[in-house]
């Protein structure tokens, strides 16, 4: 092992947390999906042999981005913001349609399918830390700090939001904790928060008033989630009918019980739509149990702890930003799907990142790990350098 991981630089807690999840991914999938088996065909094999394509393309993407010098990456920030931004309004116009959403490009002549907001979520996170650093001293002036903060923040939540507002709306909190923590004043943050509010409720507003021009086409479908989710105490067969979803994702846990009931036992998962991506955790605990879902909720938190670790040790600002970013999504989204799950949030289309069924999620989240380690590589140089530093000051005195 110590062998191996001499070829991948950086923090190799990261390394083997990340690897480890990919590979038990195998093994989930090829359990987890007989209700795709039933709806669209096939076999275990061609959804485990698709997955494994993910898998590698996410390695060797984690990989090839963590040996980019770090200062590359924050030159080129800028760049992957606009590429972001022009893949969302692309996918707005001619995105394919999967399961009633399109918020899809699909890729010529290999026919598999990229969800735009994935790249355009890091790409903004990253570009946002740098515009921190740059406009540091300027965060008490509206015109100069704030507002070209909020522009791009607010151009890919918006484009976001017409097919898949819990992406739009996570997203959002991220960058408004990410300004938190860049120290941006908290009754301009406030105020921004106040802004996103009111525009979204104008957004609606547009909508109902406008039903013709399709503007959000899927609040239907969201609306129906949350009153779904408000009316669980009702039990006659509707409200059953229209919780059934969550209800078999709640019951999946139940049976899970502590020690789960095996891997390719689980029964509910044959009812469960997306059970191997928006309902993973319900399917997780059900063949694998509760003790092993502890340890996969201590997973991604040892993951937030070395990001925040590495954060606190560099003296990069933009680094130190992009981590914490970066491990604060990783744990939202997870956190997300098990809170869905368990009944807590209404029905959302965020999985469990590194073990979902691959996709763009997947390889984006593998990125996000090599921006990460791209920077955790290049820590020991920086240590030593200031070391340096502060040597030649002490000769000096």
């Amino acid at each position: 092992m110590r062998t191996y991981l001499s070829y991948l630089k950086g923090d190799p807690v990261i390394w083997i947390i990340t690897l480890l999840m990919m590979a038990f991914s195998l093994v989930t999938v090829y359990s987890f999906v007989p209700i795709l088996i039933k709806i669209e065909g096939g076999s275990p094999f061609f959804y485990l042999f698709k997955h494994l394509i993910y898998v590698v393309l996410g390695f060797g993407s984690m990989y090839a981005i963590h040996r980019v010098p770090a200062k590359y990456i924050s030159q080129t920030a800028k760049f992957a913001y606009y590429l972001g931004l022009g893949l969302l309004l692309f996918t707005w116009f001619f995105g394919a349609e999967v399961n009633g959403a399109g918020r899809w490009i699909r890729i010529p002549f290999i026919n598999l399918t990229f969800q735009s907001s994935d790249f355009a979520k890091l790409a903004l996170l990253i570009y946002v830390s740098r515009l921190l650093v740059k406009k540091q001293q300027k965060l008490d002036s509206w015109r100069e700090g704030i507002i070209p903060l909020l522009l791009p923040i607010a151009a890919t939540c918006i484009l976001i939001l017409k097919d898949n507002f819990s992406t739009s709306a996570m997203l959002f909190m991220l960058c408004m904790i990410l300004l938190f923590i860049g120290r941006v004043p908290i009754l301009k943050l406030l105020t921004l928060a106040g802004v996103g509010i009111v525009a979204v409720l104008l957004i609606v507003g547009a909508h109902l008033a406008l039903p013709e021009a399709e503007i959000l086409p899927r609040y239907d479908t969201w609306m129906n989630r949350i009153n779904n989710r408000v009316d669980t105490a009702d039990q006659s067969v509707e409200s059953l009918q229209a919780n059934q979803q969550a209800n078999n994702a709640k019951l999946a846990i139940s049976v899970g019980a502590i020690f789960g009931q095996g891997v390719g036992d689980g029964k509910l998962k044959e009812f469960l739509p997306e059970a191997y991506a928006d309902f993973y955790y319900a399917t997780f605990v059900e063949e694998f149990g509760f003790a092993a879902a502890l340890f996969l909720v201590l997973m991604y938190m040892i993951l937030l702890f070395r990001m925040i670790r590495f954060a606190l040790k560099t003296t990069d600002l933009f680094q130190s930003y992009v981590a914490l970013g970066i491990g604060i999504h990783l744990l939202t989204q997870a956190s997300i799907n098990m809170l869905v799950c368990t009944g807590v949030f209404p029905v959302t289309g965020q999985n469990m990142p590194f073990l979902a069924m691959g996709g763009s999620a997947l390889v984006m989240a593998c990125v996000s790990i090599g921006v990460v380690q791209s920077f955790a590589k290049e820590l020991p140089k920086n240590e030593q350098e200031n070391q340096f530093a502060s040597t030649q000051e002490n000769e000096i005195d």
